[in-house]
């Protein structure tokens, strides 16, 4: 398990659904107000969705979000400041922000609903607010609780992180969408009334991922980056960075070669990694993947074929069964291999 897992762990978050993580309650919640308890399980279900949309953002990407990867706090002396780490960071937290969010709309917080603050005003030219707006503020101030409170540093990695946790709160806002609905005679749509809803969290994560894309280095004095290095109480998350960025990405340090194997960083490099090759119409991640994974890190490109069964031309049979033939296909993949693996029959 990656260290994010083992941080929930420690923390404690009850998640009976997610069993792999084998999530169970211990006395660090316990320390702090009961009713958060109420919490945990959409929180840790919140970081399980940071977790599967950053491997799938990255999944063609030399770094893809390994499970060794995952910390959010500053407890290891050889966590990084990359702009890898500040999109962990920030899709963890929009993970917790989005899903506690959707789950205080859908009622299932006894102390929590729809945002109906707005509703009854005037919003814009034919419409006015109404509905059940999803509440991010709740979301919000849950999420900034859990995931914040990890944080434990008062160095400028430390500030780093909380700042990039709240540009992932800030990417679950801008992501918002608003939705109407027609009001007149005989659906002249006459009046609008709208609400905002939470886009697909699909959204959020291509958000940020371009967030990532564009990422900040910020050049601080090279001896605030020392672990363990305590400032005179916690500054605000924004003091050291640019007062127009906190919805950007921010990082300290350049991120290492992740074409090659780095056992400090637990990193394996790309020697290994599947990859796609000539495949008509894919997103552009996909067609230079070949390249990106192996040509570029000085790897090749190795076929291996393999004999699958699948079922084929089906066919409805009345009444009512679908009846398949069971066809052999042989089946390409492409992986990176040292040059070692030259000439070898698969």
């Amino acid at each position: 398990m990656g260290d994010l897992f083992m941080i929930w762990v420690a923390m404690g978050i009850c998640c009976a659904t997610l069993s792999a993580s084998a999530w169970s309650v211990s006395n660090f919640l316990m320390t702090g107000p009961q009713a958060y308890l109420t919490y945990t399980t959409s929180v840790a279900l919140g970081a399980q969705s940071g977790i599967e949309e950053c491997k799938f953002q990255f999944v063609w990407e030399r770094w893809n979000c390994p499970e060794n990867a995952l910390q959010l706090s500053t407890h290891n002396r050889l966590r990084s400041a990359t702009r890898e780490t500040s999109f962990i960071h920030a899709i963890s937290s929009a993970g917790v922000m989005y899903t506690i969010t959707k789950n205080c709309s859908m009622g299932d917080f006894e102390n929590c609903g729809c945002d109906e603050s707005k509703n009854g005003k005037t919003g814009g030219p034919g419409w006015i607010w109404g509905g059940c707006s999803d509440n991010v503020e709740f979301g919000e101030r849950i999420s900034k609780l859990f995931v914040d409170s990890l944080e434990k540093g008062k160095d400028t990695r430390a500030l780093m992180n909380l700042h990039n946790n709240r540009a992932g709160r800030l990417a679950v806002r801008a992501t918002m969408k608003r939705t109407c609905k027609c009001h007149g005679i005989s659906g002249s749509c006459s009046v609008q009334t709208c609400w905002l809803q939470l886009a697909d969290f699909r959204e959020t994560g291509d958000y940020l991922k371009a967030k990532y894309d564009r990422a900040l280095k910020i050049e601080m004095d090279k001896r605030q980056l020392r672990t363990g290095n305590s400032a005179e109480g916690r500054r605000a998350p924004t003091e050291p960075f640019l007062p127009s960025a906190e919805a950007e990405l921010v990082f300290l340090e350049e991120s290492p070669d992740y074409c090659v194997h780095n056992s400090s960083l637990s990193f394996r490099g790309t020697e290994g990694r599947e990859c796609l090759q000539k495949r008509p119409g894919p997103a552009r991640g996909e067609q230079r993947s070949c390249r990106h994974l192996c040509t570029e890190c000085g790897l090749q490109v190795e076929e291996r074929r393999s004999e699958v069964t699948r079922s084929c031309h089906c066919k409805f049979q009345w009444c009512c069964t679908v009846k398949c033939d069971q066809c052999r296909q042989v089946v390409s993949k492409y992986f990176c291999t040292g040059p070692q693996a030259k000439g070898r029959a698969q």
